[in-house]
């Protein structure tokens, strides 16, 4: 649930150590609301790369009543973006050779009070701790694309401390944190997602329907219902007056029967060239910045609708 909050008040800094998709992103949220940023890459002429990124960002958080202006610091070296940072969004290639040689430099110069958190979708808390000096100030917080719009952020940390502690920090900048009791690969919602995309791949593999319609399945279906009660609390509805005990006494052999005909698909070459043949004809020649322009215009629509429903 996302909620407009004052801008954040002070001087603490926020540094983003890679500057790509999901960096310039964090970058224009945490700006908008009022922290100073300082951001790093280790790619040549990043900072000619990031300028427009961030401003269409911040433009769309202003659409949404978020107007903060928050300092931006571009910096020459990572010692010198984290120096005096109480916070390291860690958004760098999806590579421990990349994140090894990264946390190794963030914990030889960031404070030893700041926490690092990880942007990371693919890797374990357990897989990336022995690369830093003190595991214990490190956190996994994996957004959901884009991040300043989408408020799911995903948690781990090894204590209980460190994590209330990125939990109220998540939340003073209107996203919504759900924490990992058990690190898991892929945390909660790449699992589910996951979990949906083999089937949709099973679907088109076996002719059962093409991609397009599997994608309008999804969106006119039940992601129009997920978009406002999650999975659990759908088939809690769906069960009647009474409930999810009524709906799994009646319905759920059937669910047992749905799910042992659920396909395992393999990545063959054919397959692979029937999705990809399939997104290109449901694109119909839009570019992925136009596809994701009217994707993020609709987010915000629907974020829009779901702030006013909710004060």
């Amino acid at each position: 649930m996302m909620k407009i909050h004052e801008p954040a008040k002070g001087d603490y800094t926020i540094a983003i150590i890679g500057c790509g998709v999901i960096g310039t992103s964090w970058a224009a949220l945490f700006s908008s609301y009022g922290y100073t940023v300082r951001l790093w890459d280790a790619a040549p002429g990043w900072q000619q790369r990031v300028d427009a990124p961030i401003a269409a960002a911040k433009s769309q958080l202003r659409d949404l009543g978020i107007s903060g202006d928050g300092r931006l610091v571009y910096c020459p070296t990572l010692e010198a973006a984290v120096a005096e940072a109480g916070w390291v969004q860690e958004s760098t290639p999806e590579s421990l050779d990349v994140k090894r040689s990264v946390f190794a430099d963030i914990g030889a110069h960031a404070p030893r009070a700041a926490i690092i958190a990880s942007s990371t979708s693919s890797f374990t808390w357990t897989s990336l701790a022995g690369l830093v000096l003190d595991p214990s100030r490190l956190i996994t917080a994996h957004p959901f694309n884009p991040p300043h719009l989408m408020p799911l952020v995903e948690v781990y940390a090894a204590t209980d401390l460190v994590a209330a502690q990125a939990l109220g920090f998540f939340r003073g900048i209107g996203r919504r944190p759900i924490r990992l009791r058990i690190d898991a690969t892929g945390h909660v919602a790449n699992r589910l997602a996951s979990a949906l995309w083999r089937e949709a791949v099973h679907i088109v593999a076996s002719g059962i329907a093409d991609v397009a319609d599997v994608d309008a399945a999804v969106v006119d279906g039940p992601g129009l219902r997920w978009s406002t009660v999650g999975p659990h609390m759908a088939y809690h509805l769906g069960g009647g007056p009474g409930g999810i005990r009524n709906y799994l006494q009646h319905l759920g052999d059937s669910q047992v029967r749905r799910w042992a005909d659920l396909g395992s698909p393999t990545l063959s070459d054919d397959v692979r060239e029937a999705i990809a043949k399939g997104v290109e004809r449901e694109a119909a020649g839009r570019s992925v910045d136009v596809l994701a322009h009217d994707r993020d215009a609709l987010l915000i629509a629907t974020l829009r609708v779901r702030e006013a429903l909710q004060q």
